[in-house]
């Protein structure tokens, strides 16, 4: 499967309400996120990042992958999505993010969203 392939399968598992089985099948342990709210280190501090994030989510919409491109050689996937989900809060939004992945080993060591 090659990276790109990779990614679609994340997304495609988040699609179907997977999101955590999604990171622990390709996040490393020593992965790296970060976003512009902060950076979180280690497998098991960006797997509670993850954790809150879907905690804050009451329904959820739908999300589309507008586009995904790699470079298989250099271990780096970037992917553009979006989703509309309603918070806890009742607060509906469409989010859009573009990502920024680097893998190693078939594991994503360090990902960046960029969004507004």
């Amino acid at each position: 499967m090659t990276l790109r392939e990779k990614t679609q399968d994340i997304y495609n598992l988040i699609g179907e309400g997977k999101l955590l089985d999604a990171f622990d099948k390709y996040y490393g342990e020593s992965v790296v996120i970060t976003e512009p709210r902060g950076t979180w280190k280690g497998k098991a501090e960006c797997r509670k990042h993850e954790e809150e994030f879907l905690g804050m989510i009451k329904e959820f919409h739908g999300m589309e992958v507008t586009a995904i491109t790699s470079d298989e050689e250099a271990g780096i996937v970037m992917h553009e999505t979006a989703m509309d989900v309603t918070f806890q809060d009742g607060n509906r939004v469409n989010m859009e993010q573009v990502g920024v992945q680097k893998w190693e080993d078939g594991k994503i060591v360090h990902e960046r969203f960029y969004y507004q």
